[in-house]
């Protein structure tokens, strides 16, 4: 999960230094450039990413992982019903946007399953069998059981000797 942190991160550094490259203050990127947020946890059998993407055409959803690299691309359209002029105030974020994870190799891409519900866009992403936790029971000896094993051996060949007349 460090790994999805690190990225987001990055990501972060590098559109603050778009921003003060270009010489767009916050105030005017948070208006013509967005990022959906996003949630990704960990269970035993598999990783799950979910993306907040209300008022999304899901078939417009563009998703898919490259060298272990899953992206997340679409699109909000600005609503065309309402004249420009007739908006007092104008807070969401529209347009096109993209987001990228790096995926750790325990992951089996070939068996991403996505869920659109509600404006959430749901990915659950499962561990390779391999990278599952595996339990390994652990016997344990005490001296009683050993010293036991050993005159129950002790016995059985004494019996085995007496049997065969030595």
């Amino acid at each position: 999960m460090s790994t999805f942190r690190g990225l987001a991160t990055l990501q972060e550094q590098l559109n603050r230094a778009f921003e003060d490259f270009s010489g767009r203050g916050n105030n005017e990127s948070a208006l013509t450039t967005w990022a959906p947020p996003v949630d990704i946890y960990e269970t035993e059998h598999e990783l799950v990413v979910k993306a907040d993407l209300p008022d999304i055409d899901p078939a417009g959803l563009d998703i898919r992982v490259e060298n272990n690299v899953l992206t997340i691309r679409g699109e909000r359209k600005f609503e065309k019903h309402v004249s420009e002029d007739h908006y007092l105030r104008v807070e969401r974020a529209y347009g096109a946007f993209s987001r990228s994870f790096a995926l750790a190799s325990t992951v089996d891409t070939e068996a991403i399953q996505a869920n659109y519900q509600d404006g959430v866009l749901t990915l659950t992403i499962p561990k390779r069998e391999e990278a599952k936790p595996k339990q390994i029971r652990v016997n344990v000896n005490t001296n009683a059981n050993a010293n036991e094993s050993r005159k129950v051996g002790a016995t059985e060949s004494r019996n085995a000797a007496a049997a065969s007349g030595r």
